[in-house]
């Protein structure tokens, strides 16, 4: 049973961490590998509505999508894409990225190397990432802008997508430790986090919801 407080707080970690971006025309979109395949579903939407004329998908496998994606999650993602409509010729696959970070180093690596001018950057990621996915590009690519988007939906729906509440919040936690810790190690810019949401973060962590967390760092103060 996960408490009223528990909710409240994993709403308060949903909440900061989406961007509140308006969605606009970019010279590029790229989709985050994931076992999510909604960032596929959403990219396609995306170039459908005219908001960019390329995709990259970037991303290799993890323990959680060996099974489900065992071509790549780039490459189930370019597969859904397609089956969407998405012609293709507009897709391009970065195939080994294992994190956020290379994520975006590699898929920076790859638009150069075909000499795609990049000015803006669509950043698709989960609902629950969209913070994290956007201060990691900030970090690793500061040439271009950057503008978060993810599929429109409520933590209460995302955790009905995958019936699995406790997991839903583990990864909110972990999400929410990367973006506190990262900056120091080099990983992401500094964002300022208001104290209600450091509170919400510590009481979940606290109540045993750490399996997203970096290794050792469940009982860090």
């Amino acid at each position: 049973m996960i408490s009223a407080q528990a909710w409240a707080d994993a709403q308060r970690l949903w909440d900061f961490q989406q961007m509140g971006h308006e969605v606009r025309p970019c010279s590029v979109a790229i989709g985050l590998g994931s076992h999510d395949l909604g960032v596929a579903d959403t990219t396609a939407d995306l170039w459908h509505r005219g908001m960019a004329p390329l995709i990259v998908f970037t991303g290799a496998t993890s323990p959680t999508t060996r099974d489900r994606m065992p071509r790549g999650e780039a490459e189930h993602y370019r597969q859904r894409a397609v089956e969407l409509g998405v012609p293709p010729e507009v897709i391009l696959v970065e195939p080994r990225a294992r994190n956020t970070g290379e994520n975006i180093r590699f898929s920076r690596v790859l638009l150069e190397e075909r000499h795609v001018p990049v000015s803006s950057v669509l950043l698709v990621s989960k609902p629950y990432e969209e913070r994290r996915a956007y201060a990691t590009a900030r970090k690793l690519w500061p040439g271009v802008e950057w503008v978060s988007a993810s599929t429109p939906m409520t933590l209460t729906e995302y955790v009905e997508s995958i019936q699995d509440a406790r997991l839903v919040i583990d990864m909110l936690v972990g999400a929410q430790q990367r973006l506190m810790i990262y900056p120091q190690q080099g990983f992401m810019i500094e964002q300022h986090i208001p104290d209600g949401v450091t509170a919400a973060y510590e009481r979940l962590r606290d109540a045993g919801f750490t399996s997203r967390l970096v290794p050792d760092a469940a009982t860090r103060d």
